[in-house]
């Protein structure tokens, strides 16, 4: 029986080689990292601020230098003269932007049926007089929790109870929904839906009656 021993010679070369490979292998990883990491990030922040300011600073509504909110974040109403948005599972509070996410409850779970019942209560109590179908967005939590609009059916809904509480005509209200419609960019990737911050603003904008 022969034993294959390595010379040390071809060792030492084998040895060699894959330290000359350890060098080339840190150059790669550090311009990666700075390309990727720091100047690809930079190029498209620049690019994004230029191009589409508005959007690039989170879209954000701005009213004699106070930031109001968000286009595309939500907020809590409960007012009888503001249009309510959907339900929110974020913690600690509604619309947490840090949190974002759905509640994760299936159809089968009673916590579910639970709070689109008392979320139908409470849309009930504000308008007892309405005795519609309650449209299905305005009981229940969008996926991001963070969902800045309702259907066009539920801002319907909602028209006469705000513009009772607000003392206004009906048809302005309406108007008002139409001219906060968003459209989607094609019919096939969605519905229409309005936003309910830029809603309510537009009517605390009115004149006081």
């Amino acid at each position: 029986m022969s034993l294959s021993i390595t010379p040390a010679s071809a060792r030492n070369a084998q040895t060699k080689e894959q330290g000359g490979l350890v060098r080339p292998a840190l150059v790669i990883l550090l311009a990666l990292s700075l390309l990727t990491g720091l100047l690809y990030p930079a190029a498209i922040t620049m690019i994004a601020g230029a191009a589409f300011p508005h959007q690039a600073a989170g879209s954000l509504i701005v009213r004699d230098g106070k930031v109001l909110g968000s286009e595309l974040i939500g907020q809590p109403f409960s007012a009888p003269g503001d249009f309510w948005g959907r339900l929110s599972a974020t913690a600690p509070m509604p619309y947490n932007g840090a949190a974002s996410g759905g509640s994760n409850l299936g159809p089968s779970n009673p916590a579910l049926a639970d709070a689109a019942r008392a979320r139908i209560d409470a849309l009930r109590a504000a308008e007892p007089g309405n005795l519609a179908p309650v449209p299905v967005d305005l009981v229940t939590a969008s996926g991001s929790g963070l969902d800045p609009h309702i259907s066009v059916a539920a801002a319907e809904y909602q028209a006469a109870r705000v513009a009772r509480a607000r003392g206004l005509p009906l048809a302005q209200v309406r108007a008002l929904i139409a001219a906060h419609t968003d459209q989607p960019l094609l019919p096939v990737l969605g519905e229409a839906g309005v936003n309910v911050l830029r809603l309510n603003l537009a009517l605390d904008a009115l004149p006081a009656r």
